[in-house]
């Protein structure tokens, strides 16, 4: 058995003063390792991580500092860190909630929070190009993958078009409901998407911290060239990212 304090045969190499700080290149090596790690899986102690790399406690806290801020990893309060669940990555499409996260090999389920009819605000008037004092359906669903939150969406629909549609099963894919129920299906979109911190209400929905960064989708929806929805989808950043391909452009 080896002594106390020195490392055993085949760790990794003692972390020592050079060109890159030592907390960083311990985060590195933390990095790595949570990689190969399975989402929840315990990562060492500080004590264990001292001893390990050859860093003192204040250096390893500023590491974990760093890939807890990240979105690496994850404390729980008196019963260490671990590693944080794999954000879902989604290229850049069309396509539902549902549909695209079991692309994504996860299983969606939706809560339904409110469901009622109102006077948009001016954006969303503008936006589904609805006469001054119209009122339209306004739902709010919390959406979540693997019984965990994702997103909360925030959405507004046409009365004219959906006339019944607070009467309709809400938890399942809205656009799929819209092309079967209505005969509109979703063709098209225009989508903008913002980094943000998240507000008090949606961080408590979402079970986030307050402040902690988010990713909001702000979208219009047409159907044969009418618009029939404004949404606004706010997803944690810390379980979700977007990927795409960028091509050189003309110009």
């Amino acid at each position: 058995m080896a002594d106390e304090g020195v490392a055993d045969e085949g760790a990794a190499a003692l972390i020592v003063d050079g060109v890159v700080p030592k907390h960083e290149q311990l985060r590195a090596r933390l990095s790595e390792l949570a990689a190969r790690l399975p989402a929840g899986a315990p990562l060492p102690g500080e004590r264990q991580l001292c001893i390990e790399h050859g860093v003192s406690r204040i250096t390893v806290r500023e590491a974990i500092g760093q890939l807890v801020s990240e979105g690496v990893l994850v404390r729980v309060r008196g019963k260490g860190t671990f590693v944080a669940e794999r954000a879902a990555r989604s290229r850049l499409h069309l396509a539902s909630f549902h549909s695209d996260m079991r692309r994504l090999g996860l299983r969606p389920g939706t809560v339904v929070l409110a469901v009622d009819r109102a006077v948009p605000p001016p954006a969303t008037r503008e936006a589904l190009e609805l006469a001054a004092g119209e009122r339209a359906w306004h739902v709010r669903r919390l959406r979540l993958a693997d019984d965990q939150p994702m997103s909360v969406d925030d959405g507004w629909y046409p009365v004219a078009v959906l006339p019944d549609l607070a009467d309709a099963d809400l938890t399942g894919s809205l656009y799929t409901l819209l092309a079967e129920r209505y005969g509109c299906t979703i063709d098209r979109a225009e989508q903008t998407v913002r980094a943000a911190e998240v507000d008090r209400g949606t961080a408590v929905l979402l079970g986030l911290s307050a402040s902690r960064p988010v990713l909001v989708f702000d979208r219009v929806s047409y159907s044969a060239g009418r618009p029939v929805e404004h949404a606004r989808s706010t997803y944690r950043g810390d379980r979700y990212e977007v990927a795409m391909t960028v091509e050189l452009g003309q110009g």
